[in-house]
């Protein structure tokens, strides 16, 4: 199943991970919307800023640093999704125990690993 992801700390620069993570989502056919702090795009992806209106989101990754986090959690949760991944790095206690109180799926792990292990 395909699941529609936003990518949270997207960047153009193509030696960061989110930017692997939004090419490797497209490449395994999952819809991808993409938030970072200035415009541009990832391929045909573009990179929003703000807080857009994204629509049934499934999965939320996240390739920001726990203190960078607080500005957008709470417009993570407006989103209400299915489930957030928490990439190598970007662990953070707090937001986690919220988001499970919320029903939201918890997962600490790198997205382009679960892609390529097919436990995405």
């Amino acid at each position: 199943m395909k699941k529609k992801t936003l990518v949270i700390g997207a960047s153009e620069n193509p030696e960061r991970y989110s930017y692997k993570a939004v090419n490797k989502l497209t490449q395994f056919g999952h819809p991808v919307v993409a938030l970072g702090r200035t415009s541009g795009k990832i391929n045909e992806i573009p990179i929003e800023t703000g807080f857009p209106k994204f629509q049934e989101i499934d999965t939320v990754s996240i390739y920001l640093s726990p203190e960078n986090q607080d500005a957008v959690m709470e417009y993570i949760f407006s989103l209400q999704p299915k489930r957030i991944i928490f990439n190598p790095g970007t662990e953070n206690k707090k937001w986690e125990e919220k988001a499970a109180a919320e029903s939201i799926e918890v997962v600490e792990g790198c997205t382009l690993v679960m892609l390529s292990t097919q436990q995405f």
